[in-house]
């Protein structure tokens, strides 16, 4: 049974297509509330749940990171049907995915949010025992509350499949492999306020991506999830002109 927010989302628009990928733990409502603003702009936005999201977190516990992308590139075979051109925008592992994505299809931009590529020390990943020892097992996870958004934007699981940790992590050395193969335009945001992913996580995708036209920028108040963050609007407009400099390209 798909929980309230784990609904993938389809708003149809013009012939350029965004497709949004959301992050680890989390659902396609997460990503709702940017699907909306840009198609007030003309995108046809389609954000895909995860494998094993949305559900329960045993079920997530149950997929690799294969199974994430191949829902990624389900969706990007989607959005092919019915738009000339692609543009990728993902938050957190949805932003790892996204760089994956763009160096293996045809993407008019690539938007990568809150990207991990270091993670901070506090979240115990020195405790996570080997992958063989990790069935069935979890680990507790804090949930930021927000009071200024719909409650399905911010329905991610309460706990982390150990499993899920280690996919996480391959699909991390996955994506810094590919980062010199992107060529399409590159949008990199993140928070020095990302008590998730260090800070410097956005800093090497910049200074490696294969992009000629690619752009950083930081935000000061958001956390992790910038999409339901305080800095949201502030965000979803540079996302909107970023996409919209691009577009006839």
């Amino acid at each position: 049974m798909i929980i309230h927010g784990g609904e993938p989302f389809f708003l149809q628009g013009g012939g350029h297509g965004v497709l949004l990928i959301h992050g680890f733990t989390g659902v396609p409502g997460e990503m709702l509330l940017l699907g909306r603003y840009l198609n007030t702009k003309g995108y046809t936005v389609l954000c895909m749940r995860l494998a094993g999201h949305g559900t329960t977190p045993m079920d997530m516990a149950h997929m690799t990171g294969e199974d994430w992308y191949s829902s990624v590139c389900d969706g990007y075979s989607l959005l092919s049907g019915c738009c000339d051109k692609i543009s990728v925008v993902g938050q957190s592992m949805g932003g790892l995915l996204g760089l994956i994505l763009a160096a293996n299809a045809k993407l008019n931009v690539c938007c990568s949010i809150s990207a991990p590529i270091f993670i901070h020390e506090d979240k115990q990943l020195h405790r996570l025992p080997p992958k063989e020892q990790c069935q069935n097992k979890f680990w507790p996870k804090k949930r930021r509350m927000y009071d200024d958004i719909p409650e399905e934007c911010n329905a991610s699981y309460g706990e982390y499949p150990m499993m899920s940790i280690h996919e996480l992590l391959n699909l991390i050395e996955k994506g810094k492999q590919e980062l010199p193969r992107i060529k399409c335009p590159m949008l990199i945001m993140q928070s020095h306020n990302d008590h998730t992913v260090r800070d410097r996580s956005a800093k090497y995708i910049y200074e490696r991506v294969g992009s000629y036209e690619k752009e950083l920028i930081w935000l000061e108040e958001s956390g992790h999830l910038i999409t339901i963050g305080c800095e949201r609007e502030k965000a979803f407009k540079m996302v909107a002109d970023f996409l919209d400099k691009y577009k006839g390209e």
